[in-house]
């Protein structure tokens, strides 16, 4: 029989990727609420900044961070393939249920399909980075566990997004955020709790190579380096926005003076 894994968490690492969560949630439901303008269009440069700080930092870089907190008895590698895949996907799905509810938040069924489009680009980018794992042996899954970590993305990414564009406050907003940090966290480490992960190697201590395999002890450098490269695309999206709001403003202005 196949030794079973041990594994345990590291508390600090949870709160970081707790904190992530949050603070990316947060960015995007400030980014989201300006994907319409005042003129009625919609701005992709406001979706684009929403998902990439949603789907970028919130789960993405959220995830790795949960993956940093566990730690098994066992050396491991991820493939850059399937990150940069989850990586993209995460940002397109974001983006997508942002936008779609952004056009009309007031429509419940637009709302529910974006919250099960939204939990569901959670669950994918989870389990596909999960599958990026590897090491020597398997895992073993518990799908009830599975599908229980299905139904709370799906749920509370609705409740979130529902709060996100019907709350007007700094505080309500930040409010948001803290559910869908939530949402995301309750979701990864109920993924995990459906993690066994068995050993079939001899040499435990081998780190698993391959084309595009980075190993966990440098996965760390790769995440906060995306996370702030991510970050900085963001601030100058806002940078730049508040200049040619106030651009328009004096154009509007213009006709009313004469």
């Amino acid at each position: 029989m196949n030794p079973i894994v041990l594994s345990n968490y590291q508390p600090a690492y949870i709160a970081i990727s707790f904190l992530i969560a949050v603070a990316g949630s947060f960015v995007a439901i400030m980014a989201a609420n300006r994907i319409k303008q005042p003129d009625g269009s919609f701005s992709t440069a406001n979706t684009l900044t929403a998902g990439l700080a949603l789907g970028g930092i919130g789960v993405w870089a959220m995830h790795f961070v949960g993956m940093l907190a566990l730690k098994l008895d066992l050396a491991n590698s991820y493939a850059m393939v399937e990150t940069g895949v989850s990586l993209v996907a995460a940002i397109l799905a974001a983006s997508l249920a942002l936008g779609f509810v952004a056009r009309a938040p007031e429509r419940l069924g637009r709302m529910l399909v974006a919250g099960a489009l939204l939990g569901m680009s959670v669950v994918v980018m989870h389990y596909l980075g999960m599958y990026g794992m590897k090491f020597g042996g398997y895992i073993q899954w518990d799908y009830a566990l599975i599908a229980a970590s299905i139904a709370i993305a799906i749920v509370a990414a609705t409740a979130a997004l529902w709060l996100a564009f019907n709350t007007a406050t700094l505080a309500t907003r930040f409010g948001a955020a803290l559910v869908m940090g939530v949402a995301v966290c309750a979701m990864h480490y109920t993924g995990m709790a459906a993690a066994e992960f068995v050993c079939t190697t001899a040499n435990r201590s081998a780190i698993p190579q391959g084309f595009g395999y980075v190993s966990s002890f440098s996965i760390s450098s790769l995440v906060i380096i995306a996370a702030l490269s991510m970050g900085f695309l963001i601030a100058m999206s806002m940078l730049f926005q508040p200049n040619a709001a106030a651009a328009r403003q004096k154009l509007q202005a213009k006709p009313s003076r004469s």
